[in-house]
């Protein structure tokens, strides 16, 4: 003879259970965490501000080298203070966008996204925070990287032709332009990442994109290069943080806006892919 003994939970204990609700800020907090977790993040991170403020002194040191009787060799004749400081961006976006493709594609690669998408069901809060909490760090370290170029390469530049100083036209606006480029670049790199699903595959296109491209364009006629080249990803960007302009370029404000564009519609790939097919 069997029993059945029903069992009920003690409404007491029911009651003294906390509830956690998804919210947009635990998500952001959630995202923030793994991004510091990781020892590539700050290994890359390092080495951006590396390359920017690096490569920026040694241009600086360059120029001033050749500030003499033989003069300046041809590549430096125009060069400013911010244009060197600055010669180090090329180099920090690929590892700033090759972090950002790891932010996100490294979660397919290792499985974890299933996890995060089992705690936050809607799943594009985890996209939107993602590129939020990445863009926002990669626009800090792009900004502080290309203010401590700008001011140890510019006391290295004292009493040359190249010298400036902050309160020159266009200085600010080009160092804030720099970080605000380098920004956007970090998220493109989670877009992407989230696109693609795959590191190696996110690192190719976001290599190709930013400097391959560029290159086989100016293989094309010159009336199609002046047509399509101001509208890449990297030539847009570089209107953003170029302290001149000329005729083949677009205005700060119009490469802000097309940066924006590939970045939007990137994410808007990436957001379509992450509701209609499974991680």
């Amino acid at each position: 003879m069997s029993t059945l003994t029903a069992t009920t939970e003690d409404p007491r204990t029911a009651a003294a259970r906390p509830r956690y609700r998804v919210t947009g800020r635990r998500v952001l907090h959630s995202e923030w965490a793994k991004l510091w977790s990781l020892r590539s993040t700050w290994i890359t991170l390092g080495l951006a501000l590396l390359f920017l403020v690096a490569f920026g002194l040694i241009s600086a040191s360059r120029y001033r080298s050749g500030d003499g009787p033989g003069g300046q060799d041809r590549e430096f004749a125009d060069a400013t203070a911010v244009s060197l400081s600055l010669f180090g961006t090329g180099f920090a976006q690929l590892a700033l966008g090759v972090l950002g493709v790891l932010v996100t594609a490294g979660e397919y690669s290792t499985g974890m996204i299933r996890s995060t998408l089992a705690a936050v069901p809607r799943r594009l809060p985890v996209l939107w925070s993602k590129a939020a909490v990445y863009g926002l760090v990669a626009l800090i370290v792009g900004t502080l990287g290309g203010f401590t170029a700008f001011l140890i390469g510019n006391a290295i530049l004292s009493g040359t032709p190249a010298a400036m100083s902050l309160s020159d036209p266009g200085v600010v606006r080009s160092l804030l332009g720099a970080g605000l480029y380098l920004g956007l670049v970090g998220v493109l790199g989670t877009a992407l990442g989230s696109l693609l699903r795959s590191v190696a595959g996110g690192i190719s296109v976001l290599v190709a994109t930013m400097m391959l491209i560029p290159g086989l364009i100016s293989l094309l006629p010159s009336s199609w290069q002046d047509n399509i080249s101001p509208y890449l990803p990297s030539n847009a960007g570089e209107a953003m943080f170029a302290l001149t302009h000329d005729s083949t370029m677009l205005s700060p404000a119009s490469g802000m806006l097309v940066l924006l564009g590939w970045t939007a519609l990137t994410l808007a790939g990436a957001a379509l892919r992450l509701t209609r097919s499974d991680a």
